[in-house]
C-alpha cells in the first residue's frame, strides 16, 4: 500500500473527523517527514520518517506535539489539531497540523518577517520548570550544545575531509570549549533549533510562519537567529536559497535585538553562538555523509538518516549541499563571514 493508503487506515482507526477527506501527498522536501494534505480541511498530516532526536515513536510524537503547541503561542507556528498514534500501518504515527497557506520564504526580502517570527517566539515567557517537559531544558544549554557537536564530530574522520577543513572545524571546537569554561550564561527561552529559511512559509499579508517544529527546546535564542542567517542555512533549501551579505545579516541581528523582549541580554553572544551553530551544522553534515549510505532501519523508533527514506532527487540535493558545506570553499566562505561579523560587533 502507499503512504496515503496507510494514512487513510490510521485516520479511520482513530475515528478521525477527516478520515474520508481526499489525501494529496506533497513533494518530498525533508529528511525527517513526509507531508500529506487532507484536502478541503485545512489540515496536513506530518508523518515521521525518523526521529532526529533519536526518540521512540510515541515519545517522538509527544515531543513534536509539545513543540507545536508551545510555539503556536507566539503567533508564528501552525496549530496542532491531533496526533495519530503508532500503529501497524503507521509505525511512527503522525501529527495533524494546521496547513499554512502561503509561499516559500524569499531572501533577502523576507528576512525581516523571519526575524520578527523568531523574536515573537523568543519573547514568550519562560514556563515554570515543572511545565517545560518533555522539551529539552538543560541547566547549561551551551554545554548540551557542545555535547551534541562533539557527538557529531565523531563522524569527522570517516567523512574524509580536506586537512584545512578539519583544522578549521577543530579550531572552532576549541573556541567553543573555551567559551563553555566561561560564566555566566545568558537567559533561556523557547527556541526552534531548526530555523533555517526553508522551514518558513510566508502568508499573503507578509507574516512568516515556522512550519517545522521537531527540535524545539529551552535554550539560547541567538542560535535560532544564527540558523536563520548562516550561509549553510540560507543556501540549503532550493526555494529560498540566497547568500546574504554581511550587511544584511547585521541588519537582521539588529532587528532581532530590537524586536525581542529582553534582547540586550544576548547582544554579546551573537558572534560566539553563531560560530557554535555553524559547528553544529557542519558536524551534522559529516554525520549525514557517513550515515546516509546505510540501509534503512526496521521498526518505528529512533534516528535513521538512511537515504532510502527519501526520493533520489531529494537525497542528491542534500548530498550536493553537504559536499559544498564540507568543501574548502564552503568552509572558508563561512569563516570569512564569522570574522567580518565578529569584527563589526
Amino acid at each position: 500500500m502507499s503512504l496515503a493508503d496507510d494514512l487513510r487506515s490510521a485516520l479511520r482507526e482513530a475515528r478521525s473527523p477527516w478520515a474520508d477527506a481526499p489525501i494529496e501527498p506533497l513533494p518530498d522536501s525533508g529528511l525527517a517527514h513526509a507531508h500529506l494534505r487532507l484536502a478541503g480541511t485545512g489540515v496536513l498530516a506530518r508523518v515521521p520518517k525518523q526521529s532526529q532526536m533519536d526518540l521512540p515513536a510515541q515519545a517522538n510524537l509527544d515531543y513534536q506535539a509539545a513543540c507545536f503547541t508551545r510555539a503556536a503561542a507566539g503567533g508564528h507556528a501552525p496549530r496542532l489539531h491531533g496526533v495519530l498514534p503508532p500503529s501497524a500501518t503507521l509505525p511512527r504515527g503522525a501529527l495533524l497540523v494546521e496547513e499554512i497557506i502561503g509561499r516559500p520564504a524569499r531572501l533577502p526580502q523576507d528576512l525581516p518577517a523571519i526575524v520578527d517570527a523568531l523574536a515573537a517566539m523568543h519573547s514568550l515567557p519562560l514556563p515554570e520548570i515543572a511545565q517545560r517537559a518533555p522539551l529539552l531544558d538543560p541547566i547549561d544549554p551551551l554545554a548540551l550544545l557542545r555535547g551534541e557537536i562533539e557527538a557529531q564530530a565523531g563522524f569527522l574522520d570517516a567523512a574524509a575531509l580536506d586537512h584545512s577543513v578539519r583544522r578549521a572545524i577543530d579550531d572552532r571546537r576549541a573556541m567553543l570549549a573555551a567559551l563553555c569554561a566561561r560564566a555566566p550564561r545568558p537567559p533561556k527561552r523557547l527556541i526552534a533549533f531548526d530555523a533555517h529559511p526553508g522551514n518558513f512559509i510566508v502568508r499573503a499579508e507578509g507574516t512568516a510562519v515556522l512550519v517545522d517544529l521537531e527540535k524545539a527546546r529551552y535554550s539560547l535564542p541567538p542560535l535560532d537567529l544564527a540558523h536563520a542567517t548562516l550561509y549553510t542555512s540560507t543556501t540549503w533549501d532550493i526555494a529560498s536559497a540566497a547568500a546574504l551579505s554581511h550587511g544584511e545579516v547585521a541588519a537582521a541581528q539588529q532587528r532581532w535585538l530590537t524586536q525581542c523582549a529582553g534582547g540586550d541580554a544576548w547582544s554579546g553572544w551573537l558572534a560566539p553562538l553563531r560560530s557554535a551553530m555553524w559547528l553544529w551544522s557542519v558536524s551534522w553534515c559529516a554525520k549525514w555523509r557517513v550515515l546516509s549510505a546505510s540501509a534503512a532501519r526496521a521498526g518505528g523508533d529512533g534516528e535513521d538518516w538512511s537515504g532510502e527514506h527519501s526520493e533520489a532527487r531529494l537525497v542528491e540535493h542534500v548530498r550536493d549541499r553537504v559536499d559544498h558545506y564540507l568543501s574548502v570553499q564552503g568552509v572558508q566562505r563561512v569563516l570569512d563571514e564569522l570574522a567580518a561579523l565578529a569584527g563589526a560587533a
